[in-house]
């Protein structure tokens, strides 16, 4: 199983909506600035991300994009599975030929998504302040 670049950026832009959530809509210039991701990379990947209603999108001047609910209740899950589709640890399984080793990869399959699906993005965004808010 791979994520894909989609994924990935997906969930830096998520990240940075959820840390910088002060009420107003966020450009893509400024993500793409603070997350050193191409504006046309985010613009291919937003309508990932709207269509399930992860995020909302405003127009014109003050326009941008919000989440579309709280942090703590956006999983990584749902963010992989609008980006890259269902997370699956291996294609092309066939159920006649791989009975002997199809539990394995359905064991596989079951810990990735329960693992992915109880992480949000508060989640990461508390584990960051963590591991990088120590001083001395």
């Amino acid at each position: 199983m791979r994520i894909s670049a989609r994924g990935k950026y997906a969930l830096k832009m998520l990240i940075d909506l959820a840390e910088n959530n002060d009420e107003k809509y966020i450009s893509l210039n400024d993500i793409s600035e603070r997350q050193n991701i191409s504006k046309k990379y985010l613009e291919q990947i937003v309508p990932m991300l709207v269509k399930p209603g992860i995020i909302r999108a405003n127009r014109g001047n003050k326009g941008g994009y919000q989440l579309n609910k709280p942090a703590y209740a956006c999983t990584v899950g749902e963010i992989l599975r609008a980006t890259d589709g269902e997370l699956i640890p291996m294609e092309g399984l066939d159920y006649n030929s791989d009975n002997n080793v199809i539990y394995v990869f359905e064991g596989i399959h079951d810990t990735i998504n329960q693992y992915v699906d109880s992480i949000s993005l508060q989640d990461i965004l508390e584990h960051h302040r963590e591991y990088f808010d120590y001083t001395i």
